[in-house]
């Protein structure tokens, strides 16, 4: 990578990070796979999952200085905080995921106060009650988080449900950024070998999740919901033609919702950049266009992007374009402006 992409102002907005220490979920609510953790030696611990191991993590999933070392090193200038998704606990009693959520929110939104140039912050909410979600949405407004990190479906209710609309109309009423991440619950049971609940669950959570905004037509009623899908949505990209191809010939089936055509809701919402391939990040440019490309590593786990932006800063596109892959883009999800980080 040339000194001049390394000196493009970058804003990262998918990243994960925990608090230090929690209190014991498990012990406290008496039931459940709540995660804890277990600080087994310096600088790293052990996410342990209703008593079982589930993965190692070191200090920069907790640590703001060393997080901030890192971006120094790896010239990410801001990141964009959300929670792990194993700790979105939908499926817990709804009072236990909002008092979670909130213990949570509080720890995001202290780092960005301390470090307001360097970090935006994502909230958490128990999705499975709408009355808790709205209320705790409002919370993390008031707190300065610029937005909430979802999960891909609801326990089994997927995005497009009902009862989840009156969340994502309370997200757009207080112009909020919503990110909506995949999670592997799902396919855990399906695909417990070779690693596949990441490697092929999510990317399908994320296409399930775009497909069921789309046809349960939670775009068209709310054209303002500023939404970023992870992972460069997943399969839905690869798959649109497909996608496209089942509601010209099954209407009956596909479009009982919405009758617009899929493709013509191309550049409402944002993906992230973290495709993993050139011409696949060719390819959602040319789908959704640069300026709702944001830069997204996965922060900082190992099947994100080791190198952050060297997929963007590597390829043949324009130093304008991007530019907006790196920060303008994230800039306009956000709704924030770039000087309030110089």
């Amino acid at each position: 990578m040339s000194a001049e992409n390394d000196s493009i102002f970058s804003i990262d907005i998918h990243t994960h990070i925990i608090p230090e220490n929690m209190p014991d979920w498990k012990q406290k609510f008496g039931y459940g796979e709540f995660v804890s953790l277990e600080h087994h030696k310096p600088c790293c611990a052990k996410m342990m999952m209703d008593g079982e191991f589930f993965r190692e993590i070191e200090n920069n999933c907790w640590e703001a200085d060393q997080r901030i070392t890192e971006c120094n090193h790896q010239h990410v200038n801001v990141q964009v905080l959300s929670t792990i998704p194993v700790m979105f606990s939908y499926w817990a009693d709804p009072k236990h995921t909002l008092e979670m959520a909130v213990y949570l929110n509080d720890h995001i939104a202290d780092i960005c106060a301390r470090y307001p140039k360097r970090f935006v912050g994502l909230g958490t909410l128990p999705m499975q009650h709408t009355e808790y979600a709205i209320e705790e949405l409002k919370r993390c407004k008031e707190i300065g988080l610029k937005g909430v990190q979802i999960g891909s479906h609801v326990n089994d209710m997927n995005l497009n449900e009902p009862e989840l609309f009156p969340i994502f109309e309370a997200i757009q009423d207080l112009d909020m950024a919503l990110f909506v991440h995949p999670w592997w619950y799902s396919a855990k049971k399906k695909m417990p070998k070779y690693w596949l609940p990441w490697l092929v669950g999510m990317p399908a959570e994320t296409s399930l999740a775009i497909c069921s905004m789309i046809f349960g037509g939670v775009f068209e009623r709310l054209p303002n919901l500023r939404v970023a899908f992870a992972h460069g949505g997943g399969a839905f990209p690869a798959t649109l033609g497909r996608i496209e191809h089942g509601w010209k010939v099954r209407p009956d089936l596909v479009a009982v919702d919405n009758v617009k055509n899929p493709r013509e809701y191309m550049g409402q919402f944002w993906l992230d950049s973290l495709v993993h391939d050139p011409k696949m990040l060719e390819y959602i440019v040319d789908l959704v266009g640069s300026k709702k490309v944001c830069l997204g590593t996965d922060y900082p786990f190992p099947l994100g992007e080791l190198e952050p932006g060297e997929l963007i800063k590597n390829s043949n596109f324009s130093k304008d374009i991007k530019e907006d892959m790196l920060n303008r883009s994230a800039l306009e999800w956000l709704k924030m402006e770039r000087s309030f980080f110089e």
